[in-house]
């Protein structure tokens, strides 16, 4: 009640903030005369002058209100735009380091030309993101025209590029690219074997275009990179086979072989189910006869049969993937593109490919993973822009510390958003659709039918071919076009139907948007220029009168097919009518039958269709069932946002340890001499090595002299007649030993070196740390993807999950950096190295086969309960030990000299 007066009397916090950036502008404003009087080449000179500024002091902000003016009347000169007031608070926005929900319509792509370039003054690199290649290289082209005009540089950065064309881009002032390419190309940069191979430059400033989408949406999946692993292809179509054989339960407790849980995205196999798969998999020849699918020796089988369970009844073709050209290419369930070369992890790719009956291919191996929090979360600087961010600020000041500001549309907002509608079955909804569309058809007002996947789309494509009404279908199969469909999807009775419409990045301009036959008019060498103004009046007096009329029918209206999960992405889609103040109108028609609904409230509308005793065809209209389906949705955000921020939570982990390992990485790339990090791991070896034979402070019957001088000699070539020493010198105290040791291999050493060269030598060592650290890093990515399997099922032991992955992940960690420190002592002393061909030899970086670059499911980005079941089963068989317990750091029973930990009880 407090905080409502405060309100009242102060503004929220948000009407605060644009107060004080519309103060702002008004000085930018002043500067307006200024600036319109100044000749192109002295506004282009203001670039230069601002930088020389800059670099005197000044800061960025100081330097943001002439900046902002000089940026204002380079549009009006270069672009023909003036950047609107609004479009200024926005800019401020960016530039502070914030989110500005700015309503679709409203010129975000001419807004971001403000922070952008003023960031770039620095001489740092900004870096604008976007959802898709498409924008990346049509924001660039269009707002190039304006950074080139005041002397800035310009880079694209597209997926598949060239390694120089890349690096060139990078080196621009201002790089635009896709998310996906700015992540995949830090993690690529931290495999590379020369500095020079590099392409990225620091991480200074980000501006994320469709920020929701980005941060939000794709943030439920790691990126990854990975190669392919040896499988056996055959097992998926045999496995195939078995799992059409099992039969799906219609109730959770019901008779059948297994559950499928659409809500979890899970399928859990019934006792009965257990049975009868056992049994199929013995008359297929893949289990021993009386042999348990759960005995360890099986553990691969219960992995491939639950992995083609999921495969046939969770991912359906056309929504989650579509298969073209013999091959199974995934569709972003977020924006419905397609992403051909990324591939479902954990055997579920081939799976599906094995549903499909199209050629299986390997098993992916992760080589490189990051999050999109942890990759953002670098830059020094981070803002977005989106027309729908203030439903998700909780997350964005959650996770990224962003704070969302909501800018005031230039014109009211004249948009009229009627009632859901709800009927029984999807069969009336589809009919109510159809009957929608040809009434604003008949009165010439366009319509956009939004649908939540591919099979919608398609059938409703079916339904208005059967009424011969003429249509666009835009969805994941037809990108290459959508462009163009959007741009005319606002002429007058023009119908388009489209999966979800986020990211896509294209206004849509009531009577057809007539940039492209006025271009076209424009760089017609065959007609003169009095001709040309003469016909792009005509054209503009044409797209007026279709403009005004279809204002006149109502505006573009909308009509959704289904509600998505997130209430943002419905947002997005009505956010496409009524852009600067114009018209329009928008419904959603849902049906029991829809899955948001059938899931998440069927049981509650349902009893409200009952009391109001409802006829068929009939649909329900009410406030009350509009609240329930944003219940429904906040039920399925609040699901997604646990997914997301758990995902980061063991990210973190990884991440720490990944920061270790790449510092350490750009070190060695670029320190031209590592030998004083080698004598230290070789020392620190030596030390540990002669502690595990001598334990500190014990007396001489406790040292194992045979065993230290065997280890001596298999891991460091070091042939020391220690136990001769003692008997020759009773009194030689261990740390005496000890230096005597590490004397004798640094002599070894300096002598190898010199038989050699000390440059070949550098190079050498060089490398066996590079090859060490990148081959025990990935090894120690899987045993972290396997660890963060079962992990969630040590809350049953009234253990923190969380604190048990953090604890042993660390405990991995010390593993990998003793591992690579043993093995990098180990090579460089056994290792005869002599000429520079020895070393090329050893510095060939091993050629991965069929690399993927992924943006995995995220369900399979936490842990699944029917793999970690199996897991568990793996590696938790009950052992009986037949003798005494061996501590971690005691020598091994087998007798090598080594530790316990470091032999035959080393973590697999």
């Amino acid at each position: 009640m407090i905080s409502t007066l405060f309100k009242k009397l102060f503004g929220s916090r948000n009407d605060r903030l644009v107060k004080q950036y519309a103060q702002k502008v008004q000085q930018i404003n002043a500067l307006e005369p200024a600036m319109q009087a100044l000749s192109d080449e002295a506004l282009r000179a203001k670039t230069e002058e601002f930088k020389q500024r800059y670099a005197k002091g000044e800061t960025l902000d100081q330097l943001m209100p002439e900046a902002f003016a000089v940026v204002r009347e380079g549009g009006k000169r270069a672009l023909g735009m003036r950047h609107f007031d609004v479009q200024m608070i926005g800019g401020m926005v960016l530039n502070a380091g914030k989110i500005g929900e700015m309503r679709t319509g409203e010129g975000k792509t001419l807004c971001a030309t403000l922070p952008v370039y003023l960031n770039a003054l620095a001489g740092k690199g900004v870096h604008v993101v976007t959802v898709n290649d498409y924008l990346a290289k049509r924001d660039a082209e269009w707002m190039g025209k304006l950074y080139n005009f005041l002397g800035l540089s310009i880079g694209i950065n597209l997926s598949q590029m060239p390694t120089d064309l890349k690096r060139q881009a990078y080196a621009a002032d201002i790089t635009y690219g896709t998310n996906n390419e700015y992540g995949f190309d830090y993690l690529r940069d931290n495999m590379v074997h020369r500095s020079e191979d590099r392409v990225q430059r620091g991480l200074s400033y980000a501006l994320i275009d469709e920020v929701d989408s980005i941060l939000i949406d794709e943030a439920r999946t790691p990126l990854i990179i990975s190669g392919q692993a040896d499988d056996s292809i055959a097992l998926y179509n045999q496995i195939n086979v078995v799992a059409a054989k099992l039969v799906a339960q219609t109730e959770e407790e019901g008779s059948g072989d297994f559950w499928v849980d659409e809500k979890g995205q899970n399928v859990v196999m019934s006792e009965e189910g257990h049975e009868h798969a056992e049994n199929l998999l013995t008359e297929a020849g893949l289990l021993a006869e009386g042999s348990s699918l759960y005995e360890a020796s099986n553990i691969t089988l219960v992995h491939h049969l639950y992995a083609s369970l999921r495969a046939r009844n969770l991912y359906h073709r056309d929504q989650h993937y579509v298969v073209r050209d013999g091959e199974v290419t995934i569709v972003d369930e977020i924006n419905g593109r397609m992403m051909p070369g990324r591939r479902w992890s954990d055997g579920l790719h081939q799976a599906v490919e094995a549903k499909e009956g199209v050629e299986i291919q390997k098993e992916n191996q992760t080589l490189a993973s990051i999050t999109f929090q942890n990759y953002f979360r670098m830059y020094t600087k981070l803002s977005g822009m989106t027309g729908t961010a203030d439903t998700e600020a909780y997350e964005f000041n959650q996770i990224y510390a962003l704070e969302t500001v909501v800018i005031p549309t230039h014109r009211p907002m004249l948009r009229k958003d009627n009632m859901d509608k709800v009927y029984r079955t999807a069969q009336e909804k589809y009919a109510a659709v159809i009957l929608d569309i040809k009434d604003c058809q008949s009165r010439g007002q366009p319509v956009l039918v939004g649908t939540t996947s591919i099979e919608n789309s398609e059938l409703i494509s079916k339904l208005l071919n059967a009424e011969k009404l003429e249509h666009q279908v835009l969805n994941a199969k037809q990108h290459e076009r959508e462009a163009h469909i959007i741009a005319q999807a606002g002429r007058a009775g023009v119908i388009t139907i489209a999966t979800n419409m986020a990211g896509r990045g294209t206004d849509i301009v009531l009577g057809g948007n007539p940039e492209t036959d006025i271009e076209a008019v424009r760089h017609d060498a065959a007609i003169s220029d009095s001709e040309k103004e003469t016909r792009v009046a005509q054209l503009k007096a044409e797209w007026q009168q279709r403009h005004e009329a279809v204002l006149a029918a109502g505006g573009l209206h909308i009509a959704g097919t289904e509600r998505h999960e997130s209430r943002r992405v419905d947002n997005q889609l009505r956010g496409r009518s009524g852009r600067q103040g114009d018209a329009g109108s928008s419904r959603f028609y849902l049906s029991l039958e829809d899955q948001l609904l059938r899931i998440f409230a069927s049981d509650r509308v349902s009893a409200i269709m009952e009391k109001l005793n409802m006829p068929d065809g009939e649909a329900i209209e009410h406030p009350w069932v509009t609240r329930a389906i944003e219940n429904a949705q906040r039920k399925v955000e609040g699901r997604n946002f646990d997914i997301r921020k758990q995902l980061l939570e063991y990210d973190d982990v990884a991440n720490d340890q990944r920061k270790v390992i790449y510092e350490q990485r750009n070190e060695l790339l670029e320190a031209a001499d590592v030998a004083d990090t080698i004598k230290a791991m070789r020392e620190d070896v030596l030390t540990s090595m002669i502690a595990t034979h001598i334990p500190p402070n014990s007396v001489e019957e406790q040292w194992d002299i045979p065993s230290l001088e065997r280890e001596l000699k298999a891991e460091a070539n070091l042939d020391i007649p220690l136990q001769k020493m003692l008997e020759d010198n009773p009194d030689l105290h261990e740390e005496t030993l000890r230096e005597r040791v590490i004397d004798t291999a640094n002599s070894l050493y300096v002598e190898k070196e010199q038989q050699a060269s000390p440059d070949v030598m550098r190079q050498f060592e060089r490398s066996v740390m590079l090859q060490s650290l990148d081959n025990h890093w990935r090894e120690h990515l899987a045993a972290l993807d396997h660890l963060r399997q079962g992990i969630h099922l040590r809350s049953y032991a009234q253990k923190n999950p969380k604190q048990e992955y953090k604890r042993e992940a660390f405990e991995l960690f010390e593993g990998l950096l003793n591992t690579v420190k043993s093995e990098v002592t180990k090579v460089t002393m056994l290792v005869q190295v002599k000429t520079e061909a020895d070393v090329e030899v050893v510095e060939k970086p091993v050629e991965l086969e069929n690399v993927h670059y992924q943006h995995a499911d995220y369900d399979e980005a936490l842990a699944n309960p029917e793999d970690t079941e199996a897991a568990l089963l793996a590696n938790g068989q009950p052992v009986i030990r037949d003798g005494v317990k061996v501590g971690r750091n005691d020598p091994c029973p087998c007798g090598s000299g080594k530790k316990y930990k470091q032999c035959h009880g080393v973590l697999s």
